[in-house]
C-alpha cells in the first residue's frame, strides 16, 4: 500500500506528490524540517517540536505557514491515513517556488511549501542497539556556525554517518578545535561522571534537542544533577557512562569511542534508567 504524503494542502499517494525544481529548498536547502515520533499512534512531545519549528522559521525570516493547532491536525490525519503505530512524521517548509533561480529572498507574497510525511518503524521504542549500545567515532566539525536552526543542510550530517559506517561504528561524534564535542550527526552529546550528567550549552553551536529538554528535566525531577558545559573526546571515552539522546533514538547508549570502550564496554545503569523514564513518560504524555 502507497503512503499518502501531504504537499501544500492535499493528500495525496506518495507517488502523486510534486514539488516544483524551482523549490528554493531544493535549489538552496532554504527550508527547515521537524521529525516527530510517533508511539502507540500519538505523538511525542508535539508542543516542544512545534516551539522549535517557529523558532527555526523565525530565524530564517520565514512566517509560520499555520498555527499550531492546524498543525497538529496535520500530524494527527497523517498518521490515521497511514495507520502509523510506532513510526515517525517528517514535516518539512521552504521558502517555497519564486518561478526562478535567485540568490535574494523571494517576495513575502510566494507561499512556502509545507511537506508531511510519516516512516512506519515498528518497536521503534524497543531498538536492539539500546541493549548493546552504539560505537562511535570522531570526526570535525564541518558545518556552517548556525547550528541552532533546524534547516534541510544535512549533507555534512550525512557524510559524519557514513565515515562511522565506512569505519564499522554506529554514528559520529562532532569535534571542534582540542577534540571538544558539539554534537553528534544527529543527536545530543551526553557523558556521566561521578553521578553527575554533563552535556553541551545552548548556543548557536548544537541544536536544542526536544528530546535533550524532556531528559534534562526528567533528570531533575529524579534528583540527578545536570551541568552544562563542554566536554572532550578524552573525557567522554574516562566517563562512567555516554550516551545520545534524540527524537528517533531516543536516549541511546554509547558504549564505545574511536575504538575506546566506555567504563566496561556496555550500557551504563544509569544510561538505561533515563531510557526507562523517557519512554514510559513520552508513552504517558503523547497526543
Amino acid at each position: 500500500m502507497s503512503r499518502i504524503v501531504h504537499v501544500n494542502g492535499a493528500f495525496l499517494p506518495e507517488a502523486e506528490a510534486r514539488v516544483s525544481v524551482f523549490d528554493r529548498g531544493f535549489l538552496m536547502a532554504d527550508g527547515v524540517y521537524e521529525v516527530t515520533s510517533v508511539l502507540d499512534g500519538r505523538l511525542v512531545d508535539f508542543a516542544g517540536h512545534a516551539a522549535r519549528l517557529r523558532r527555526s522559521l523565525t530565524e530564517l525570516g520565514m512566517a509560520s505557514p499555520m498555527d499550531d493547532a492546524v498543525l497538529l491536525e496535520l500530524h494527527r490525519e497523517i498518521v490515521a491515513r497511514n495507520g502509523v503505530v510506532d513510526g515517525l512524521v517528517y514535516l518539512q517548509v521552504t521558502r517555497g517556488n519564486p518561478g526562478d533561480r535567485d540568490f535574494a529572498y523571494p517576495s513575502p507574497e510566494v507561499a512556502p511549501t509545507v511537506v508531511l510525511f510519516t516512516q512506519s518503524k515498528p518497536g521503534l521504542a524497543d531498538s536492539p542497539a539500546a541493549a548493546t549500545g552504539w560505537r562511535v567515532i570522531s570526526v570535525p566539525d564541518l558545518r556552517w556556525g548556525r547550528r541552532d536552526i533546524k534547516t534541510v543542510q544535512l549533507l555534512y550530517p550525512s557524510m559524519a554517518k557514513m565515515a562511522a559506517k565506512a569505519a564499522g561504528a554506529d554514528d559520529a561524534w562532532l569535534i571542534e578545535e582540542g577534540g571538544v564535542v558539539t554534537e553528534g550527526s544527529s543527536n545530543n552529546t551526553w557523558i556521566i561522571a561521578g553521578g553527575r550528567m554533563v552535556t553541551r550549552a545552548l548556543s548557536h553551536d548544537i541544536l536544542n534537542g526536544i528530546t535533550r529538554t524532556a531528559v534534562r528535566r526528567l533528570a531533575a525531577e529524579a534528583g540527578i544533577a545536570v551541568e552544562e558545559r563542554s566536554f572532550t573526546i578524552a573525557e567522554a571515552q574516562a566517563a562512567d557512562e555516554a550516551f545520545a539522546t534524540s527524537a528517533t533514538a531516543f536516549v541511546m547508549p554509547v558504549v564505545e569511542i574511536d575504538g575506546v570502550r566506555v567504563a566496561d564496554g556496555r550500557p551504563g545503569p544509569l544510561t538505561r534508567r533515563l531510557r526507562a523514564l523517557y519512554i514510559e513518560e513520552m508513552r504517558r504524555a503523547a497526543i
